[in-house]
C-alpha cells in the first residue's frame, strides 16, 4: 500500500498527472449534467397551420387558368444575290457555264433564295367561354394563316387558333378557338374604377418559361408613350408589376382576380424589366373587341377638328386659369364639328359629362365612340363656357398633321418675330404651295432654327391666318398686330397643307428672346 501511495503522489505532482485529473474529474461529472439537462419540447405555437397570412393565392387559381400561351409562325424568304447580267444573251456566254444551248431563253436562278421560319412567343386571355381571346396585335401580326397555336395552362392542350380580327390602332387582336368543352373565361372589371396605388398582378409567359405571375401596383393612369404612334390610341395603365418579353397579351388582373388591361410593353433601355409596364385598359379592349366580333372591323367616331395640347404658355395667351382641356387648332368643312359650330380656338372641356384632361383623352373618347352617336361637348370660347350637341360621324383615316417643309421667295422681314421671314400670297405662290383662295393670311418662307418661334413650331410653308385672334390678310397685318402685342407671347393661328389634309393648329411664341 506505501508503494501504490507513492506512485499516485508522484503521478499527482506531474505535469501528465495534472491530466489525467482533469479527464478522470470530466468523465465522473459528464454523466451528471447530462443527466439534469432538461429535455427539449416542440410548442403548438411554433407550428401554426390555421392561415397562410397574407396571400393571393386564391386570386391567381381563379386566375391563370384564363391565361394561355400563343405559339406563332411566320415564313420570310430570304432572296439570294442575283447576277444582273445572267439574263444577256453576250454575257451569259462568258459568264454563265450552264447556259446550254438555249441561250436565248431566260431561266431561273440556280439559287431561287430559302425560306425561314421564325417562331414567338406571346400570351393571351381566355375571355369566353366558347374560346374568344383577346392578345395583342403585335403576338399574332404576319402569322401564317394557319401558324398559331393556343396551349392551355397544362402545357399540353393545344388549339390551332383563327384571328377574328386586329386593330394596330389599339395594338388588339381577337382569336377563336373551338374547344371541345368550355374554357375558364376570366371575369372582366370596369377599368375606369382603377386608382393609382390599386394592387395587380402580372400573369403571362415570359421568355418561355411557362406560366409566371408578378404583383404590383397601378403607377399611373391614362399613359400615352408613343408606341404605337402617330395613329395609335393609347390610354395605358402604367404598372410596376414585372413584364418582360412573352408576358405582351397576357392578363393583368385586380386583387380580387378581374380582368382591368391586356399587358402591352414595356419601358426599358436595357430590354428587361425596369419596373415601367404598360396595359391596355379592359374598357377599350373590350370595345375593340365586340366591334371586331360582330362586324370583323373597328369603327371609330369622328369629330372633324384637329386637336393640339394645350400648354400653360397657350393657356395663359388664351386667358384660362389653367391647361385643362383640349385646344382645336382647326376645323375640318363638312364635319360634325362644323356643323355644330365649332371654331378654332375653342378649348374643349367637357365631353359627355366627361371631363377632358388633354388633346389625346379627347381624340380617344370621340375614337371610342360609336359613329351617328349624339354627344354633348363643353367648350370655354374667349374665357366663356358654351354647349355643343354633335352627332358624331364615321372616321375616314387618321388626319396626318405635319408642318410643311418647304421655302419660297419674296421674302420681306418681320421685326417682331425675330428670325421669321414671310410673303404676302399672290396667285404664283398659291399655285406652288396648293393654297385655296379662301385662305387669306402671310406665308411663312423663312425661320431660323435658332429662334423662338422655332422652338414655338412655327415652320417654312405655314400661312398666318390670325394674330391673337385677329384675322390677317398679309404681312403688313401680321407686322402691326405683332408690335402691339401687349405682354410677352404672341399668338399665332396658322395653315397648314400636308399629304392632301388641311388644318390649322395655334403657335405661341414668346416676343423678344433669341
Amino acid at each position: 500500500m506505501r508503494i501504490k501511495r507513492s506512485l499516485f503522489a508522484n503521478v499527482n505532482r506531474s505535469r501528465w498527472g495534472r491530466l489525467l485529473g482533469v479527464g478522470l474529474t470530466c468523465l465522473l461529472v459528464l454523466p451528471v449534467v447530462a443527466k439534469e439537462a432538461p429535455k427539449l419540447t416542440i410548442s403548438k405555437a411554433a407550428v401554426d397551420r390555421s392561415a397562410r397570412g397574407v396571400s393571393y393565392a386564391d386570386t391567381i387559381k381563379k386566375v391563370t387558368p384564363s391565361v394561355v400561351t400563343i405559339e406563332s409562325t411566320r415564313t420570310i424568304e430570304l432572296r439570294q444575290f442575283q447576277n444582273p447580267f445572267q439574263d444577256d444573251q453576250l454575257w451569259r456566254r462568258f459568264l454563265d457555264p450552264y447556259s446550254g444551248p438555249d441561250q436565248g431563253a431566260p431561266r431561273r436562278s440556280r439559287n431561287p433564295g430559302r425560306k425561314l421560319t421564325q417562331e414567338s412567343l406571346g400570351s393571351g386571355v381566355i375571355v369566353t367561354e366558347d374560346g374568344y381571346i383577346l392578345t395583342n396585335n403585335h403576338v399574332v401580326d404576319g402569322a401564317d394563316e394557319d401558324g398559331i397555336t393556343v396551349v392551355l395552362p397544362d402545357g399540353k392542350t393545344k388549339y390551332q387558333a383563327a384571328v377574328v380580327g386586329r386593330d394596330p390602332r389599339t395594338d388588339l387582336a381577337v382569336l377563336k378557338v373551338e374547344a371541345r368543352k368550355k374554357l375558364p373565361a376570366v371575369t372582366l372589371a370596369d377599368s375606369d374604377q382603377l386608382e393609382v396605388g390599386d394592387v395587380v398582378l402580372a400573369v403571362g409567359n415570359p421568355f418561355g418559361i411557362g406560366q409566371s405571375v408578378s404583383s404590383g401596383i397601378v403607377s399611373a393612369l391614362g399613359r400615352g408613350f408613343g408606341i404605337l404612334g402617330r395613329q395609335g390610341y393609347e390610354d395605358f395603365i402604367q404598372t410596376d408589376a414585372a413584364i418582360n418579353k412573352g408576358n405582351s397579351g397576357g392578363a393583368l388582373v385586380d386583387a380580387e382576380g378581374r380582368l382591368v388591361g391586356i399587358n402591352q410593353s414595356i419601358a426599358s433601355p436595357s430590354g428587361g424589366n425596369a419596373g415601367v409596364g404598360f396595359a391596355v385598359p379592359i374598357n377599350l379592349a373590350r370595345s375593340v373587341m365586340e366591334q371586331l366580333i360582330q362586324n370583323g372591323r373597328i369603327v371609330h367616331g369622328y369629330l372633324g377638328v384637329s386637336l393640339q395640347p394645350l400648354t400653360s404658355e397657350l393657356a395663359e395667351a388664351f386667358k384660362l386659369s389653367n391647361a385643362n382641356g383640349a385646344l382645336v387648332g382647326g376645323v375640318q368643312p363638312n364635319t360634325p364639328a362644323e356643323k355644330a359650330g365649332i371654331r378654332a380656338g375653342d378649348v374643349i372641356i367637357d365631353f359627355n359629362g366627361k371631363p377632358v384632361t388633354d388633346s389625346a383623352h379627347l381624340r380617344l373618347l370621340v375614337a371610342q365612340t360609336a359613329p351617328d352617336t349624339e354627344v354633348t361637348f363643353k367648350a370655354l370660347r374667349k374665357g366663356k363656357e358654351q354647349t355643343f350637341n354633335v352627332k358624331l360621324a364615321e372616321h375616314p383615316s387618321d388626319v396626318a398633321v405635319r408642318d410643311g417643309q418647304s421655302k419660297g421667295t419674296e421674302d420681306s422681314v418681320l421685326p417682331a418675330l425675330d428670325g421669321v421671314e414671310m410673303a404676302d400670297l399672290n396667285w404664283r405662290l398659291r399655285r406652288q404651295y396648293n393654297i385655296p383662295g379662301r385662305i387669306n393670311g402671310a406665308l411663312v418662307t423663312s425661320v431660323d432654327e435658332d429662334s423662338a418661334a422655332a422652338e414655338a413650331g412655327l415652320r417654312p410653308g405655314d400661312v398666318i391666318v390670325e394674330v391673337n385672334q385677329q384675322p390677317v390678310r398679309g404681312s403688313t397685318e401680321v407686322s402691326e398686330l405683332a408690335d402691339r402685342t401687349q405682354g410677352n407671347t404672341l399668338l399665332l393661328q396658322v395653315y397648314t397643307q400636308t399629304e392632301g389634309f388641311e388644318t390649322t393648329r395655334f403657335v405661341s411664341v414668346p416676343l423678344g428672346k433669341k
